[in-house]
């Protein structure tokens, strides 16, 4: 199961309470306030791992929780810190946050052992208000639900890459931090604060140099499966391919590696929602280049160069701008007899299909390659000009 979009649920851990605590020893007379602070609340963090390939995992499992602090101890014993619990997703992915980022009202549950009469028991935090601040009442924060509004917060790209989605609470001081030469027994401590709490999407869009496009059955399966270590499935009917695929191409006289996605056929209309719609194209927006791949011997009865248009069409609408991205034409299964006629009815038609890189002089870029992906023909010089585009 192939899964590239997937919202979630995050909430930090709470931080520990403050402890209220005197010391007590034989032969001390009035030891003193020592209770300790509460731990801090482990955050969650989401990491790049090139071994992961989708979201599959917080697709089953969105909700995503992490450990309390523990609460101080007399002895000025702090609390046990709480782990970070650590998310690992596809290098590529991108974090949108669909809610801002909230923590609840502190819970009211603890209690010092031996309350003053000015402590409030029901204030955010155990410290005692001032006479002014004690007539004000704080409303408890709300947890809104996840809306349509989204705001990018994170890109991870790299390998190792570290992003805190949401951060765990401190933990609250104990009642050895209210003494003082006048208040020498306090019993005031502090709350742990709430970790944070948000609703994210997370969306794939896989890192790749070459994004191969092409009407369904127009033979970019068997064309990844040749030039890289790739298996894609591969089948005589249109939609063999479900699910994005990449393959590196891997040049023994320098040692280059090319990263090429290849993703599910484009059909007219698919930014309406027919075949597989838009869903996938996700995945060729960060490449350098578009592979065009055209079925020239028009098995199934289409023209070439309508292929063609309708594509840069369904590009065009997908997203404005991304034709602007150097293109590069290929005609594939030339190993059969109609190719050679409407291969020559193309270029009458279309002329120059390939859009070379900025400041490339013209001529460098071949306006046409010619391939058969099924019988090896011309895939070591179509690999040469891959590589010449992309350096």
């Amino acid at each position: 199961m192939f899964v590239d979009k997937v919202r979630i649920h995050a909430k930090a851990g709470d931080g520990g309470n403050g402890c209220v605590s005197f010391r007590r020893e034989k032969y001390v007379d009035r030891g003193g306030p020592d209770g300790g602070d509460g731990g801090k609340g482990g955050n969650i963090v989401l990491v790049a791992d090139k071994n992961a390939d989708n979201l599959v995992d917080l697709y089953y499992a969105p909700r995503l929780a992490a450990k309390h602090g523990g609460h101080g101890r007399g002895k000025n014993c702090t609390g046990r810190s709480a782990k970070d619990v650590s998310v690992r997703v596809p290098i590529g992915t991108q974090v949108f946050r669909l809610t801002r980022p909230t923590r609840q009202r502190a819970p009211t549950r603890y209690h010092p052992a031996a309350a003053t009469e000015e402590f409030d028991a029901d204030a955010v935090v155990g410290c005692v208000p001032s006479r002014s601040e004690s007539a004000v009442t704080e409303a408890p924060a709300e947890v809104s639900g996840p809306t349509t509004t989204r705001e990018l917060i994170a890109d991870l790209v790299e390998d190792g890459q570290r992003f805190i989605l949401v951060k765990g609470g401190k933990g609250g001081r104990g009642n050895t931090h209210f003494k003082s030469s006048t208040h020498r027994a306090p019993r005031e401590f502090e709350y742990g604060e709430p970790g944070e709490e948000l609703h994210a999407e997370l969306e794939l869009k896989t890192l790749a140099d070459v994004g191969l496009v092409g009407f369904p059955n127009a033979g970019k399966s068997t064309l990844i499966s040749k030039i890289t270590h790739a298996h894609p499935k591969i089948a005589s009917y249109p939609f063999t391919t479900l699910t994005p695929n990449v393959g590196i191409i891997t040049y023994d006289d320098d040692f280059t590696r090319i990263r090429i996605a290849d993703i599910p056929g484009l059909i007219e209309g698919a930014h309406a929602g027919k075949g597989l719609g838009h869903d996938f194209l996700r995945h060729i927006e960060r490449c350098g280049l578009l592979l065009v791949l055209l079925d020239m011997a028009g098995v199934d009865g289409r023209k070439p160069q309508d292929d063609y248009k309708q594509l840069l069409k369904e590009l065009e609408l997908y997203k404005s701008g991304i034709l602007e991205k150097p293109r590069l034409v290929v005609a594939n299964k030339m190993d059969l007899p109609e190719a050679r006629k409407n291969l020559t009815a193309f270029k009458r038609k279309v002329g120059r299909a390939s859009r070379p890189p900025k400041g490339t002089k013209t001529g460098e870029t071949p306006a046409l390659l010619e391939i058969s992906a099924l019988e090896g023909m011309g895939l070591e010089k179509l690999k040469l000009a891959l590589r010449k585009v992309l350096a």
